[in-house]
């Protein structure tokens, strides 16, 4: 419990600020699972168009400081490999 006027403050901000913060991660994952079940789907043009949306909500998200930069480039790049992976087979086999 906090005794102090500003320690009650802090702990309101606080509140606020994890309300934000589990927002934008959930919008972050949702962005991230919506390329990954595209991949699955074998959905190459729907991935592409996914990650493109999915990309700048993660690096968003490493700005706002929600996952690490690192992080946030490490799952881009991923799933960009996985993307590219998926429509270089896709063209073989057509």
């Amino acid at each position: 419990m906090p005794n102090t006027k500003s320690a009650k403050r802090a702990e309101r901000v606080t509140l606020r600020r994890t309300e934000v913060n589990k927002a934008r991660r959930s919008r972050m994952r949702t962005m991230v699972r919506s390329v990954e079940e595209a991949l699955e789907a074998g959905n190459t043009e729907a991935a592409a168009a996914a990650l493109k949306l999915a990309e700048p909500e993660l690096m968003r998200s490493a700005g706002k400081g929600i996952v690490h930069k690192r992080t946030a480039a490490r799952k881009v790049s991923r799933l960009t490999k996985r993307v590219k992976a998926l429509g270089s087979a896709g063209q073989a086999s057509a």
